[in-house]
């Protein structure tokens, strides 16, 4: 089906960019694919939760939107044995 490979094609090149964020104007120049077209895809994949739109209009991997948060690691010294003489 046309539209599979659509959204496989669009999902490769978020895949291949880390960090990339595209208006879906751009998202169809890059793709060569009618803009009513390539707002369904990019909507199938906001769906999918594999993009995500910003309020300007830029779709980005929903992965790369937020850091990942590493939780804090609090360590606690042992008191230290008394040095021999």
């Amino acid at each position: 089906m046309l539209h599979t490979r659509i959204i496989e094609r669009i999902r490769g090149e978020f895949l291949e960019m880390p960090g990339l964020r595209l208006t879906a104007t751009q998202a169809q120049r890059l793709c060569g694919v009618e803009p009513a077209l390539c707002k369904t895809v990019l909507d199938a994949l906001v769906d999918a939760k594999f993009l995500s739109v910003t309020a300007a209009g830029l779709y980005a991997r929903t992965t790369d939107g937020a850091p990942e948060r590493a939780a804090a690691t609090v360590l606690k010294a042992a008191p230290s044995a008394p040095e021999a003489c």
